[in-house]
């Protein structure tokens, strides 16, 4: 399907209109959230379906719709952060552990913020090359195999008390990568804590706290830019009817994967991966996929 462009952003979800869009929020809201990539999704499904791309405006502004689910259910973890971090301050008390992790969550933003600035131009434009399904089957495939290393070499033993400022900067390091489609922010960063050591359901919440900065940032950006173009009523709605319908898949995709990542392992979603990418990219090759 062709793209839609409004004054250079492409803005395919509101020609889609609310029974469609809905029904891809659901899968933005369970995608956005485990580690299988939402833009490997967002673009496959409307592909296999004969619909329209929604475009990478928005996968964007539905960072909003995650942005709600992830604080919602980790309400207890981000009360604490924010109550502890500012009573550490007001001690001066630099060594507390809340205090620790609010800085840390700073510093974790601080790189795909600037990636994201710099590759702006290109992440968001229609007909952008990054969003090749190509690009997107060869990217599910690396994180697979970067996820399945850090779960045969990991040691799975550390937990949220015990994350260290660089430990942080490094998850945000990792962030960068979920600029490229197919990565995953939540695969990415989960797969760095844990890379570090972090217990499974420990490195998840880890990689949720560290990223709602970026999630917010994100979405606040995205909406900005539809107002910028002035994106009409109706187009509104439809984004609205998207994130709402999202942000409630989103929090049972928390919940489910919390749940696997207590009782087993990431490898279900290493193997979903690598199993997608190859799909897409033999779906490219035969021309089932374009």
């Amino acid at each position: 399907m062709t793209d839609v462009c409004t004054q250079g952003l492409d803005t395919g979800f509101v020609s889609l209109g609310y029974a469609k869009v809905a029904f891809l929020g659901i899968v933005q809201g369970i995608t956005e959230l485990l580690p299988i990539s939402s833009t490997a999704h967002m673009s496959v499904v409307p592909a296999m379906l004969g619909w329209q791309d929604p475009g990478s405006a928005f996968s964007a502004a539905m960072q909003l719709a995650t942005l709600a689910a992830v604080i919602s259910y980790f309400w207890s973890d981000v009360r604490e952060v924010a109550v502890g971090s500012l009573a550490a301050l007001t001690r001066r008390d630099y060594a507390n552990r809340y205090f620790r992790l609010a800085i840390g969550i700073v510093l974790a933003t601080v790189p795909i913020v600037i990636a994201g600035l710099a590759l702006s131009s290109v992440l968001n434009a229609c007909n952008s090359p990054l969003r090749g399904l190509a690009v997107i089957g060869w990217a599910c495939i690396a994180m697979a195999v970067l996820l399945a290393l850090s779960e045969i070499y990991a040691r799975h033993r550390l937990t949220l008390d015990k994350v260290s400022v660089l430990d942080a900067l490094l998850v945000g390091v990792a962030q960068v990568g979920a600029l490229i489609p197919g990565v995953s922010r939540s695969g990415s960063t989960l797969t760095a804590a844990l890379g570090l050591g972090y217990a499974r359901p420990e490195a998840a919440r880890l990689s949720f706290l560290l990223g709602l900065p970026a999630i917010a940032l994100a979405g606040l950006k995205e909406l900005w830019e539809l107002h910028k173009i002035h994106l009409g009523a109706y187009g509104w709605s439809v984004l609205a009817v998207g994130l709402v319908v999202a942000s409630i898949s989103a929090f049972f995709a928390i919940w489910g994967l919390m749940r696997v990542l207590e009782r087993f392992s990431a490898w279900p979603f290493v193997i979903y991966r690598g199993l997608l990418g190859v799909v897409l990219l033999i779906g490219v090759a035969v021309g089932w996929l374009s």
